[in-house]
């Protein structure tokens, strides 16, 4: 017997010492492979620090594109995919598990896997080029220790397919629900519920040759996000590849931007895309059972195992969770269990987020609109050929036209079902109308165009139930009286600070005070300058401005239903709920409000008479992902207002944890003009800089020309981006 074991210890330190020498050469093998490709594959950085990424292959554009990234911002490369990975409580804790649960809920990683699988060869070559280009990174950097992902896999950019920032779709469900359903209640781990009626949103507008000086068209990017969510960059192979724009943290694709034939812009979209269903679940034999079509059918179940952090350990709890046909049960509503059917990502989509890129034209575009895969964007369209194009959504489920969707369906019948999806024709669109421009400013579709914009009789409810909104009344009131527009001049337009929201509440406060306050009441005495004050204001937002401060700040103590953004079928819109509000207002929903506006400011400041851009600040100190604000640091004033009450250029700013000031933190980010002729030339601006380094001059670059809203020339072509290279190398260099 000891025989035996000391020559099998002996056995297995020779197994070791032979797997640990395989092992070895396996990795130099694929070190070796990685250097080879990085040697394929040029990097130039501009004097603004963006990446211009060169490659002989896509795939060598996009390996090249993940190393950029890591280099400008690896921690938010990296959070992007803890998060759809539902992963988050690893590094966060209890506070976020039911968000993990949610995501892995919608996200499936076993189906992300087998789409891998049997991806087509151009796709898999990009996603094997994802991942290369991410772990090379980190093989060359040593001193970035990940939050949690050592290691990148090739099928995680099948978790997330689309790009946009709010790319999940609940339909009306929320996370509290989904809590209340798989803790039963009794668990007291807290969760980060999803905002709905988020006050930002974006832009996009494109303008036809028949109203721009040149007579090429021109697109105008503007996406309101997070700050710092996505970095600018350009990407170019011999393969036909030669796209610019902005990029979300972590994927491949550039999300809003152009190449030298085209341009897209994404507004998100609030088509129904995703539906509710009630089931009439039994009990049948100790086993679960649904309804369907008069049949019982058993319901899936899934068991899924979250790991959160506590005190320093790991620590795994246990869902069993429930599916019906339609999707994953996630509420209980009335006594019945509530499932979702929903799209939230496909290989399709993702394949769509790609080949847009290399669109040469209307008709190509339209092509990769016949796709039909892209959950949750609007899209704004112009190229060479002076084509301006709008398309409100892009999946959309055939259903039954007799029932509002809104609700909450019948899970025990097949007549509720989706029946397919509607041809890109079918759904609301505008080509090329005669007045020469279109907007979208995450409002209706029907205003896309002004008077020639598509009628909203010709569509079914659930194809745009998106309502109207004070950034879409601006953007028409300006486009429609624009002509001779350049690129300065749509910027001009895109940087309209018109509140226009206050066009209405500001006569309706004037009246009521008029109406109800006596010059003999202490009401009178302690608001009369301040009324003043907002009776000659213009409404248009700007530093300077003490009008603005009133009004915004009095603005959000108002009824919360005139901020209410987003509606489903047969609900009014923030416009009309503001009108409505106006017209019926008491003196006790208006007054009391603005007396106590003025004596929040006089307690922060010691008078109230405090101009904008005094509190509306902007802060950049740390690249934390979750910035800590600080009155007694450096910050620069912003004019611009926020977005909810009409200002084209958004900036949502707040009170932060001990500040007496407003601090930025969502809005115009990455903001370009593009106009398409026999050569691109476009301007673009960011906000901060494209690095998130705080030792890099380009992390703060671009802030005082983001507070003035100046723009850079965007550097399109490759002897123009040599001429101001400030760094040439290839990835791992």
């Amino acid at each position: 017997m000891k025989y035996l074991k000391k020559h099998f210890t002996a056995l297995l330190i020779i197994i070791s010492i032979s797997f640990s020498s395989f092992s070895q050469k396996v990795n130099n093998a694929e070190i070796k492979r990685l250097e080879n490709l990085a040697k394929s594959v040029t990097i130039i950085r501009d004097n603004w620090g963006i990446a211009h990424v060169y490659g002989k292959t896509d795939a060598d554009a996009v390996f090249g594109m993940l190393y950029a990234q890591c280099e400008d911002d690896f921690k938010r490369v990296e959070m992007n995919y803890i998060e759809k990975l539902g992963r988050l409580s690893e590094i966060k804790g209890q506070a976020v598990l039911y968000n993990d649960l949610e995501i892995k809920l919608l996200i499936d990683i076993e189906e992300a896997k087998a789409d891998y699988k049997k991806a087509a060869p151009w796709l898999k070559k990009l996603l094997n080029s994802y991942a290369d280009g991410i772990n090379f990174y980190l093989h060359k950097h040593p001193e970035v220790k990940p939050a949690l992902l050592t290691h990148f896999e090739p099928w995680f950019p099948l978790l997330w397919t689309d790009g946009s920032i709010g790319a999940i779709s609940t339909a009306n469900l929320s996370t509290g629900e989904l809590k209340a359903f798989y803790s039963g209640n009794n668990d007291k781990v807290a969760y980060i519920e999803r905002e709905k009626d988020v006050q930002t949103g974006s832009n996009g507008f494109a303008i036809a040759p028949s109203k721009t000086a040149s007579g090429n068209a021109i697109l105008y990017i503007n996406p309101h996000t997070t700050f710092y969510f996505r970095p600018e960059i350009q990407m170019s192979s011999e393969e036909g590849l030669n796209a610019y724009g902005a990029v979300t943290w972590g994927q491949f694709f550039i999300y809003q931007g152009f190449n030298e034939s085209c341009g897209w812009m994404h507004t998100s979209s609030n088509v129904d895309v995703a539906d509710m269903y009630a089931e009439k679940i039994v009990s049948k034999n100790k086993k679960l059972f649904y309804e369907y079509d008069g049949k019982l059918v058993p319901v899936i179940e899934k068991m899924i195992t979250i790991k959160y952090l506590e005190n320093g350990k790991l620590i795994p709890k246990t869902f069993k969770t429930y599916y019906t046909n339609h999707g994953p049960i996630m509420a209980k509503r009335d006594g019945k269990w509530i499932s979702l059917k929903s799209n939230n990502r496909s290989m399709k989509s993702l394949e769509q987020s790609w080949v847009r890129t290399k669109s040469k034209g209307f008709e190509d575009y339209k092509k990769v609109m016949d796709l039909k895969a892209n959950t949750s964007n609007n899209t704004v369209y112009a190229d060479k050929e002076g084509n301006i194009a709008y398309w409100h959504g892009n999946f959309v489920p055939i259903r039954d036209k007799k029932l509002n969707w809104s609700k909450v369906m019948d899970g025990s019948t097949s007549a509720t079902q989706w029946k397919g999806l509607h041809k890109v024709s079918e759904t609301v669109h505008s080509y090329n109308p005669i007045n020469g421009w279109l907007q979208n400013c995450n409002s209706t579709p029907y205003s896309v165009a002004g008077e020639n914009s598509p009628k909203k009789e010709n569509y079914l409810p659930y194809m745009a139930p998106d309502g109207e909104s004070f950034r879409g009344l601006n953007a028409v009131r300006l486009l429609s009286k624009g002509t001779d527009y350049t690129l300065d001049k749509v910027i001009a337009d895109g940087y309209d600070t018109k509140l226009t929201a206050f066009e209405f509440l500001i006569p309706a406060l004037l009246s009521s005070f008029e109406k109800n306050v006596n010059k003999n009441d202490k009401t009178y005495s302690e608001t009369a300058e301040a009324i003043d004050i907002l009776r000659k204001w213009d409404y248009y937002a700007n530093e300077n401005s003490v009008a603005t401060t009133i009004a915004v700040e009095w603005a959000y103590k108002l009824d919360p239903i005139i901020q209410k953004v987003y509606t489903d079928e047969g609900e009014l819109d923030q416009v009309e709920n503001t009108l409505a509000f106006a017209k019926n207002v008491k003196a006790e929903q208006m007054i009391p409000q603005l007396q106590l506006v003025l004596n929040e400011l006089k307690v922060k400041f010691g008078k109230w008479q405090i101009p904008w851009g005094e509190i509306n600040r902007f802060q950049r100190t740390s690249g934390a992902i979750d910035l800590v604000y600080d009155d007694a640091k450096e910050s620069l004033p912003i004019g611009y207002g926020p977005a909810l009450w009409g200002s084209l250029p958004a900036y949502k700013s707040s009170y932060q944890k001990e500040t007496k000031k407003r601090y930025g933190f969502n809005g115009n980010s990455f903001v370009c003009a593009v106009e398409f002729g026999a050569k691109i030339k476009a301007k673009s601006l960011l906000a901060g800089g494209n690095s998130g380094n705080p030792k890099s001059k380009h992390f703060y670059d671009q802030a005082e020309m983001y507070r003035e809203g100046k723009f850079k020339d965007v550097l399109f072509y490759k002897e123009d981006v040599q001429k101001n290279a400030e760094r040439t190398y290839h990835p791992g260099e």
